[in-house]
């Protein structure tokens, strides 16, 4: 019978709910993104896609999204 092995490679600490690490790194990969001139490019892209047959797809994936909420930021759902 085979036993249950931690994978080799550096040792993964749980950190539980609200992972530190996990969180720092998105941070960082987000502030690369950024300052790397490349927001409007993917905003043009992106707003192309609802112009396409991918629009299905996109407004799908955000009711799938949206139907996990627990609660929205009412700053997101305010009416101006």
């Amino acid at each position: 019978m085979a036993e249950n092995k931690k994978p080799h490679g550096p040792e993964q600490r749980n950190e539980g709910e609200g992972n530190r690490t996990a969180a720092r790194q998105y941070n960082e990969a987000q502030r690369r993104f950024a300052q790397s001139g490349k927001v409007d490019e993917k905003a043009h892209e992106a707003e192309h896609a609802l112009e396409t047959p991918e629009r299905s797809v996109l407004e799908r994936a955000e009711a799938v999204g949206k139907s996990h909420k627990r609660a929205e930021d009412p700053e997101v759902t305010r009416k101006p």
